[in-house]
């Protein structure tokens, strides 16, 4: 095979040195045939034609061609991942610019006074309005505390007033009795309401 037909592929240049190896593992085989034999004559000429440099050195120059073209592979591969790299940081640079305009720092730096200002606003709403409402449920509390304080007062009177009614007689009774009985009530009465107001 001409290298120099077609333009030459790692592929390529690899089956040629396969080829040629393979040429000087069978020209090797022949020497040691005709060795065998006694045919001194082919053994002579094959021994020449492997001794002959030019077969080596093809195989040598293929190997070497094929090692340049890996290099340039490799080095292909690496400029086409800097060149990636490039756009990349092209791209990242032009969205940080863009960032930058829209992220002026006295534009931020208002806009965050302007938050802690109504956040500071809002805290103090919520503050009065808490307040009120506590103040409110606390005079809620203190009228329930009144007006329970009130009814068990009139409990104690009213059990009070039924257990008497429950033990007075029943029917007509006569005029000086029925005075001298509510008369004492009255006076019990005014005692304990008396006591209930300074204990």
């Amino acid at each position: 095979m001409n290298i120099f037909s077609k333009k030459p592929t790692p592929r390529g240049i690899e089956k040629e040195i396969n080829t040629l190896q393979l040429e000087e593992k069978k020209l090797v085989a022949e020497i040691k045939r005709t060795a065998k034999t006694g045919n001194d004559v082919c053994c002579n000429l094959n021994s020449c034609t492997l001794v002959n440099p030019r077969l080596r050195q093809q195989i040598a120059n293929l190997q070497s061609s094929r090692a340049q073209m890996r290099g340039i592979a490799t080095h292909t591969q690496v400029m086409s991942a800097l060149t990636s790299v490039a756009v990349g940081m092209k791209g990242a640079s032009k969205a940080m610019s863009a960032m930058n305009k829209q992220m002026a720092p006295a534009k931020q730096a208002k806009v965050i006074q302007e938050f802690q200002r109504q956040s500071a606003q809002m805290d103090m709403t919520t503050e009065m309005m808490s307040d009120a409402i506590d103040d409110a449920l606390d005079n809620d509390e203190a009228g329930d505390e009144t007006e329970e304080l009130t009814n068990q007062v009139l409990d104690e009177i009213g059990v009070d007033v039924a257990s008497q009614l429950s033990s007075a007689p029943k029917g007509k009774i006569a005029g000086k009795n029925t005075e001298g009985a509510s008369s004492s009530n009255v006076d019990e009465l005014e005692k304990r309401l008396a006591a209930l107001r300074n204990p």
